[in-house]
């Protein structure tokens, strides 16, 4: 599955999630290599629609409705891996594989990119996994539709301190509850409009440096969602799921999940639970990884990675330039 851990076998595979997409991502991928265009022509018959088409052409408001995102993020992220496992493949005797030291490594998704993480770790198909994002994609929506709320990033304070208001908001006012901590000093919090907005008041007067509303009318991972969590709990248990072939940090718990059950939990419980990325983060830095590999449109999580721990070597792999660059480094 991971064929190209050569240059160092202490690594975590990360995946991005929805903030990451733009118009044409994977264009330039499939252009150049077939594995990619066969990936997105794998897609597009899997929904039934031209998902590569709004990848490549959007409209931008197309592509961005949570609707869309979920899968498209899913398969421009599987066409990058598979352009990877294939040039690797191919670069390198099989006889090679099989007398190195068994690697460390983990794989780890931000929100949506769990889902991602787990098909590349052979959890769940791709054509499980584009159904089943779509699915997630649908009834976070709806849940938006019914319960409109609203987003804000947080920038210099930490999760103690945010949480804490957050709370006290929650008492007085509405919801308003941590959605990512992301890294230090950059935390996103999620609720309805009251909530939100005496929480965001609070932040402020606390000395918060920013206070970022975000462009969103879906109050992810926050108790919003909870009108759709039974109906995308059963999509979850309607799917395949496979163990690991390497452990998944989980965004709920920042702990290593290996078990099918378990993954089942962890995708039922961040819905409307917080994705704690600092502390996944920190857990794939103790066990022992120094390299983490993003693998996705955007480079959003090595800037975060960046500021967890820079002493992380950090690598985005997010276009066919970077993807040399990589294959030449490691080869």
């Amino acid at each position: 599955m991971f064929p190209f851990i050569t240059h160092n076998p202490a690594t975590a595979f990360l995946f991005p999630g929805q903030g990451s997409q733009e118009v044409g991502m994977g264009k330039a991928l499939a252009e150049l290599y077939p594995v990619a265009r066969q990936t997105f022509a794998e897609a597009d018959d899997i929904l039934g629609f031209s998902l590569s088409r709004l990848c490549f052409e959007g409209p931008e408001d197309e592509l961005t409705d949570t609707l869309n995102v979920q899968p498209a993020l899913l398969a421009v992220c599987v066409a990058q891996l598979r352009v990877l496992q294939q040039a690797f493949e191919e670069a390198q005797p099989s006889s090679s594989h099989g007398t190195a030291p068994a690697p460390t490594i983990f794989v780890a998704g931000h929100s949506l990119g769990e889902y991602t993480a787990l098909v590349a770790a052979g959890s769940i198909s791709f054509a499980d996994g584009l159904r089943l994002v779509r699915e997630r994609g649908r009834l976070m929506k709806s849940a938006g539709q019914q319960q409109p709320g609203m987003m804000a990033a947080i920038l210099g304070l930490d999760e103690e301190k945010v949480s804490a208001i957050c709370r006290a908001a929650s008492d007085t006012a509405g919801i308003a509850v941590v959605a990512n901590d992301n890294c230090p000093g950059q935390i996103v919090i999620s609720g309805d409009k009251a909530g939100m907005e005496a929480a965001l008041g609070a932040l402020s007067a606390a000395g918060a440096r920013k206070v970022v509303p975000l462009a969103v009318s879906v109050a992810s991972h926050s108790p919003l969602m909870q009108p759709v969590a039974a109906e995308l709990r059963a999509a979850i248990d309607a799917t395949g799921i496979q163990p690991p072939v390497v452990p998944l940090i989980g965004n709920t718990t920042a702990q290593p999940i290996t078990t099918a059950d378990d993954i089942r939990a962890e995708l039922a419980a961040q819905l409307t639970g917080s994705v704690r990325w600092t502390a996944s983060m920190q857990f794939a830095r103790a066990a022992g990884v120094i390299n983490f590999i993003e693998i996705g449109p955007g480079d959003v999580l090595t800037g975060l990675m960046k500021r967890i721990d820079r002493s992380a070597e950090r690598w985005a792999l997010n276009s066919p330039d970077s993807i040399q660059a990589y294959m030449q480094r490691s080869l």
